[in-house]
């Protein structure tokens, strides 16, 4: 991870299948990891995360849907708690899981 870059979560409550299959693909594209169906993970530098903001705003019915960017600095990741089942193992990569130990 360069320095520039911060760890991102995103995480969305989209009631319709096609506006939330495009908020997936959004986040696929930037290089986020889904680790549930709707929470992804990854990196991403300050332009990209405007860009993600902007592109989710432009989808989403703002009215009804709900999309939550977090991004933290690896020292806050690094005291994130994962309880119970955190992850969809079908889902999160190697890559992720590394992130956790």
């Amino acid at each position: 991870m360069k320095k520039s870059d911060n760890l991102v979560w995103v995480i969305y409550d989209i009631t319709n299948d096609k506006v939330r299959n495009k908020i997936a693909k959004v986040c696929k594209d930037k290089g986020l990891y889904r680790v549930q169906k709707s929470a992804f993970l990854g990196t991403l530098n300050k332009n990209q995360l405007d860009e993600l903001k902007i592109m989710c705003e432009d989808i989403i019915d703002q009215e009804v849907d709900s999309v939550y960017i977090f991004p933290m600095c690896e020292e806050d990741f690094k005291k994130v708690k994962l309880l119970g089942q955190a992850f969809d193992k079908n889902l999160v990569t190697e890559e992720i899981k590394a992130l956790f130990i």
